[in-house]
């Protein structure tokens, strides 16, 4: 499948499920996870070679901290990852989440420094996850319930609206944020993403306020205004199943994009050999610094 023009390959590193695509700012890295591999990568801009550091469990997300190193959100709960040693500690569970069950997917800080962290079912079940809201002192708060499969998350550029994605629903929600608090009010849907192919899976937000989509069998990131719910421009990717997006290098103006390869057929792998491999595209805005966890 033919991608944009302004698409190209940023790492050729296999993964099943690629996600988590998150711009480290203190070490001027792309970090991003393979969920089924159990494995975070991270790569810089210069140069071709990735480090990979297993994990033992099912990895939804990695994200960077003030001290330096990286919490990952691992099946039963939030992780702190040593980027020297590897070695993994826990930090914090939410209360209620069954990992026999289900497992952490999406997970962003928000811009005071907490962590927002999804789940979903291991067999994808509707209706057995949740949204969590992790302090940094480790204390949780269950802030949705009977969510399908937790994804994107990005706050608006004044702080006061959180956009949050259940995929399945194929829409985007909007909440009033308090960005003392951390709390949520008055849920909404923003706007539907009927227009775009496939799941809208995770997403970022550029400095204009405008909402970039991964969409899930649809072969494409897309640009919504979410004020008016409309679609601005499409980036297409040589992969169906786009699965997140976030902006990153020096400038902060490359999209890095993450795919996956999981449950395509062969014939649908020999069509799509990148399947699973991150990209960059340079799309002619910037998104907003990388908020890192406080705590």
């Amino acid at each position: 499948m033919p991608a944009d023009p302004r698409v190209h390959l940023f790492r050729a590193v296999p993964a099943e499920l690629a996600e988590g695509a998150v711009w480290h700012p203190g070490r001027g890295t792309l970090l991003w996870v393979d969920i089924l591999g159990h494995r975070v990568h991270e790569a810089s801009l210069a140069g071709a070679s990735t480090v990979t550091r297993p994990v033992p469990q099912l990895v939804g997300a990695v994200l960077p901290t003030r001290r330096g190193d990286l919490l990952v959100a691992l099946q039963d709960g939030i992780h702190r990852l040593d980027p020297e040693t590897g070695l993994t500690q826990p930090w914090a569970v939410a209360p209620g989440h069954d990992a026999a069950t289900t497992r952490f997917n999406d997970a962003k800080c928000d811009p005071q420094g907490r962590v927002w962290a999804g789940t979903m079912a291991l067999d994808e079940a509707p209706g057995r996850g949740a949204l969590y809201c992790f302090t940094p002192d480790g204390k949780c708060r269950r802030w949705r319930e009977g969510v399908s499969v937790s994804n994107g998350l990005a706050w608006s550029p004044d702080q006061r609206t959180l956009y949050y994605i259940d995929s399945p629903t194929r829409t985007v929600q909007a909440f009033d944020f308090d960005p003392e608090t951390g709390s949520l009010a008055r849920p909404r849907v923003a706007f539907a993403t009927t227009a775009a192919p496939g799941f809208p899976d995770g997403c970022t937000i550029d400095r204009e306020g405008h909402l970039w989509i991964a969409f899930w069998d649809g072969a494409c990131v897309g640009r919504w205004d979410p004020v008016r719910g409309r679609l601005l421009e499409t980036v297409r990717l040589p992969a169906a199943r786009v699965t997140t997006c976030t902006f990153g290098g020096p400038r902060g103006d490359i999209l890095f994009i993450t795919t996956a390869a999981c449950r395509l057929s062969p014939a649908e792998r020999a069509a799509q050999p990148e399947a699973g491999f991150v990209f960059a595209a340079e799309v002619g805005t910037k998104g907003r610094p990388t908020d890192l966890f406080a705590g």
